[in-house]
């Protein structure tokens, strides 16, 4: 930021208004506090909702591997662990942090939000663009079947192998979209209002898997759901696209400038790789289906 603040003494008071109203690139959300004037992202001069306090959004409960013992202010677990990374980026420490409790559907729903950013798993999409605000990605995931070790379906080595299954996922997630786009299973999808609901389905037998983000399937099968198997990563939808998790921000919030600015830091640092590894080593090693 050295080179814009010598640029605004050049060009003086009439460029800065200029600035702080420059938009993001082609295809990002654009930010009303433009991360290129001098200071903006200062966490002094941030509209937080409460002067001084980053408030961050998640629901409950809170899932290993993003978080841990179910205490997102802990700073265990990736998605923990990196909303205090992003915070200790734009200037505040761990006191200065508050969480609050937020639904996934609440937190990617049109209207004024009750934090300043939601780390919950949210996947980067056109339509949930025209509700709220995202951040530069955090994390490149993919999606996985689960299910029960004596399940038919726990040798499937092939998407078709799924054609007859009943699947399940967690209600506006991108795992149910990527059963009725990549699956596309003959019997109707199970959705649910939480992972916790689904996980009983598979586990009591109303559905023969359930649909989640690869590094959840991994601990659901490890750590609680006994006898359970990853099937395999499913491939992505919409023609390939990676798909991202990124912080949901309301929309047009004048903290997206700044925040998206704050991850690309810790991506370019290599912080974002170094949490992956400490968190999430394991999801390499999940079989493919084809």
């Amino acid at each position: 930021m050295s080179t814009t603040r010598t640029f605004l003494v050049v060009a003086g008071a009439a460029l800065l208004v200029g600035a702080v109203a420059g938009c993001a690139p082609e295809d990002e959300d654009p930010p009303a506090t433009d991360p290129t004037a001098a200071d903006a992202c200062a966490a002094e001069q941030l509209p937080t909702r409460e002067p001084g306090i980053l408030t961050v959004g998640t629901d409950n409960p809170a899932y290993p591997p993003w978080f841990v013992d179910n205490e997102p202010s802990n700073g265990e677990g990736f998605e923990s662990a990196v909303a205090y990374a992003v915070a200790e980026q734009l200037g505040f420490d761990q006191d200065s942090v508050a969480w609050t409790q937020v639904t996934f559907n609440n937190a990617i729903a049109p209207g004024p939000k009750d934090f300043d950013f939601d780390i919950n798993q949210f996947s980067i999409t056109d339509e949930r663009r025209q509700a709220v605000d995202f951040s530069s990605p955090y994390y490149d995931v993919r999606q996985a079947v689960i299910a029960l070790a004596d399940s038919p379906i726990a040798d499937a080595a092939s998407v078709a192998d799924l054609a007859d299954a009943t699947l399940g996922a967690q209600v506006g997630t991108t795992s149910y979209r990527t059963i009725t786009e990549v699956v596309q299973p003959d019997p109707e999808p199970a959705v649910y209002n939480s992972n916790d609901d689904a996980k009983a389905a598979l586990q009591n037998g109303t559905i023969d898997g359930l649909v989640l983000d690869l590094p959840t399937a991994f601990y659901m099968t490890a750590a609680e759901i006994e006898d359970s198997v990853i099937v395999g990563q499913l491939p992505q939808p919409s023609g390939g696209e990676i798909e991202q998790f990124g912080l949901v921000l309301d929309q047009d919030s004048p903290l997206t400038g700044c925040v998206s600015q704050a991850v690309d830091a810790l991506r370019d640092d290599g912080t974002l790789a170094q949490l992956e590894q400490q968190w999430l080593a394991q999801v390499a090693d999940a079989p493919e289906l084809s």
